[in-house]
């Protein structure tokens, strides 16, 4: 540039692998800056630019069937948005199976029953694509109510098996309806080689895992370990209802978890286990009551199929949990 202090813009592509940057064509587009200064030194900024947002299914396909014709590897994350560190993990392990990254912004009217809270759901679609610039997203798919059911709509997936274990199933019966439906269309609509859900919503996970297999699409479901915060509590666009107060008891569902998910593996080869793990998850409900919460479940269950554990044979299991605090349901799970 030889002194001259003119500013030079270059148009690149750039792709996340690995968690750093490569230079590659086809990928989400970013901005390299390079601009000359005094005694010819230089320096360079990356300035991402936002992923293109569609919002009918028209244009989605187009793409995706573009995608397909190159032999590109597709990987989907659903999200209703509000989307936070949890969310940008499923976003970076996406990134690591597929080099096409789709990312759906639809909060579901069909997976909320008329008393809770899909009024007041967090709505932050400027910031959720200021995040999405930074993870090199090449589409977000954002539809709205009617591009999703448009009138006459009357087709809905009623899922069984994990979907009736008596956890989430038994406090909101609408609720898998209404997910495995969505979730059946944005496979359909994305044709994703991977579809990334978080582990936090274990039940589900296991509920869309059953729908895939049972369904025969060409998808993988993936899980994601459920990221936290660092006093233990699991990360939620719904941690934004809690006060100051109710913020600072919120840790104890995890911390009962762990509890309780120690005191079971040290249990593991006692007689008899029946009763004495139903007494470990029958103390650890009792401790999370009297922190204030009102507790809908604490079960131990097989990790896969979801049914009750009797036995140390019954393994391996999940520790699952759902409790209200003030106006707001949280829920978390982990292995033992």
């Amino acid at each position: 540039m030889g002194g001259n202090p003119a500013a030079y813009k270059v148009a690149i592509s750039v792709a996340r692998r690995n968690g750093c940057f490569q230079l590659a064509s086809g990928f989400a587009a970013a901005a390299l800056v390079v601009s000359a200064r005094k005694y010819g030194q230089t320096k360079s900024v990356l300035m991402a630019q936002p992923p293109r947002v569609v919002r009918t299914v028209a244009p989605l396909r187009r793409a995706v069937t573009k995608w397909r014709t190159s032999s590109e590897r597709i990987a989907l994350v659903p999200t209703m948005g509000a989307l936070h560190a949890g969310h940008l993990a499923l976003v970076r392990a996406a990134r690591r199976r597929a080099r096409r990254l789709v990312v759906s912004i639809f909060v579901n009217p069909a997976q909320f029953a008329p008393h809770e809270d899909f009024a007041s759901y967090p709505r932050t679609l400027d910031s959720d694509l200021a995040a999405l610039a930074e993870m090199a997203v090449d589409l977000v798919w954002a539809p709205s109510v009617a591009a999703m059911y448009p009138p006459g709509f009357a087709t809905r997936i009623v899922p069984e098996g994990p979907a009736t274990a008596g956890l989430e199933d038994k406090f909101r019966p609408h609720f898998f309806g209404g997910v495995a439906t969505v979730v059946g269309k944005l496979l359909l609509q994305c044709a994703p080689d991977f579809a990334m859900f978080g582990e936090k919503d274990y039940q589900q996970l296991k509920v869309v895992t059953r729908l895939a297999n049972d369904l025969d699409l060409p998808v993988k479901i993936v899980g994601v370990p459920t990221v936290r915060e660092k006093d233990g509590l699991a990360l939620s666009s719904r941690n934004a209802y809690l006060s100051a107060s109710e913020r600072a008891v919120a840790p104890t569902l995890h911390r009962v978890l762990e509890d309780c998910s120690a005191k079971i593996a040290r249990i593991a080869r006692e007689r008899p286990y029946g009763e004495l793990l139903a007494r470990v998850v029958d103390e650890g409900g009792a401790a999370i009551e009297r922190s204030g919460f009102a507790l809908d479940y604490l079960e131990a269950r097989n990790a896969e199929t979801l049914r009750p554990v009797a036995s140390a044979k019954d393994g391996p299991i999940r520790l699952l949990v759902a409790a209200r605090i003030g106006k707001t349901r949280l829920i978390d799970n982990i292995a033992v």
